[in-house]
């Protein structure tokens, strides 16, 4: 596909929305997941920190 102007690339041959909202959901996942993550092993650990202490009292 040619695009004769910037216009003509962000609106993607009448597909904008669909292309960009794609390229959207693709970095919202990219950056939410990693955060994620991270989350749950704190959460784990954390746990387990705790579990480990209630056994050694």
């Amino acid at each position: 596909m040619i695009w004769n102007s910037p216009a003509d690339f962000f609106a993607m041959g009448g597909y904008a929305f669909y292309v960009w909202g794609s390229f959207g959901a693709c970095a919202l996942a990219m950056i939410v997941e990693p955060w994620l993550a991270t989350h749950r092993r704190t959460t784990i650990l954390n746990s387990l920190s705790k579990l480990n202490q209630d056994n050694n009292e």
